[in-house]
């Protein structure tokens, strides 16, 4: 076998790259736009979360049959809720990632619950300490991301009433929003070293409570300035025009939750354009995960495939 000269690999290294440069060259003369100038248009990768199939009813989903069911559909991967696993012990979490692997699906996201919104400092630390395990959690499965919750000021006792007045919910008597910013950004600040030890990153969501307005969120993740915090943007959770947040979002969005509605919603119910939604995402350069949170009355085994038909149409196939 030949060897090369150092003085013969430096000039073997010069020829490919001028070659390269040449094809570069050849390609914008073509009117090829190069990656960097290109907006994304590649396949962006779909999940079904396993709420899809539960909705917090009595009796837990299997997220076994979740999935097996995801699998068959041809989605990407599974974001996990939290609420809807049996147990965190390792047989369980062994269990449900030889499933997924066997079958080429990937967990992005396990979603959990938590709420830092409580002048009780007992009862915020009992708060990270649960984000804290769950991100130890997710580290298990091999999830990546923790989907985090701001919380509410719980001045309006039920969700279901909380609803009716799209998450404008009124601030504890002698308390403001300015209060409730200054606890989840140092609670979420004392989660930070376990995410980075862990490799997980949290992804704040704009969901109904405190981060049900746009500002509030983005007030937070500011105010928290770290790598390892970002954006969970779902589609749904807005108490005005959906498009306008989802504008505001989508440049700084980590992974997104899809809604659906069929059968009509839960609470209520949004006709959402998906291409629409999608080339918003796509100019802003979005190339994350995308995931299904199918919150309509349909029987889960017809309405998520239906809404996988709609999400991969629109975000490539």
């Amino acid at each position: 076998m030949a060897l090369f000269t150092s003085s013969a690999m430096r000039e073997n290294s010069i020829m490919i790259s001028r070659r390269t440069a040449l094809g570069c060259m050849a390609l914008g003369a073509a009117g090829v736009p190069s990656a960097a100038a290109a907006t994304f248009t590649g396949r962006i990768p779909l999940a079904v979360s396993t709420y899809s199939y539960w909705h917090f009813k009595t009796e837990k989903y299997p997220i076994e049959k979740v999935i097996e069911h995801a699998a068959l559909l041809g989605f990407d991967g599974v974001e996990i809720l939290h609420r809807q696993m049996v147990d965190e012990s390792a047989a369980y979490c062994s269990k449900l990632k030889k499933m997924a692997f066997e079958r080429g699906l990937s967990f992005p996201m396990l979603s959990i619950h938590q709420d830092f919104v409580s002048p009780d400092a007992t009862e915020r630390q009992k708060m990270i300490d649960h984000t804290v395990r769950c991100l130890q959690l997710a580290a298990r499965l091999g999830i990546p991301c923790v989907r985090l919750n701001s919380g509410r000021w719980k001045t309006i006792k039920s969700f279901d009433d909380l609803m009716k007045v799209k998450g404008d919910e009124p601030a504890l008597p002698g308390y403001t929003d300015k209060d409730a910013f200054g606890w989840c950004t140092d609670s979420i600040q004392k989660c930070l070293a376990t995410c980075e030890k862990e490799g997980v990153m949290l992804a704040l969501e704009n969901h109904w409570g405190l981060t049900t307005k746009v500002d509030n969120l983005l007030t937070i993740h500011k105010a928290v300035s770290s790598p390892w915090l970002g954006i969970n943007m779902d589609t749904g959770n807005y108490p005005g025009d959906p498009y306008e947040g989802i504008q505001r979002l989508a440049g700084l969005a980590t992974i997104v939750q899809a809604k659906t509605y069929y059968g009509g919603g839960e609470w209520y119910t949004l006709d959402l354009d998906y291409p629409r939604i999608a080339g918003i995402l796509r100019g802003a350069g979005f190339k994350g995960w995308v995931s299904l949170e199918m919150e309509g009355k349909e029987d889960p085994l017809v309405a998520v495939a239906k809404s996988y038909e709609v999400l991969r149409k629109a975000f490539g196939g």
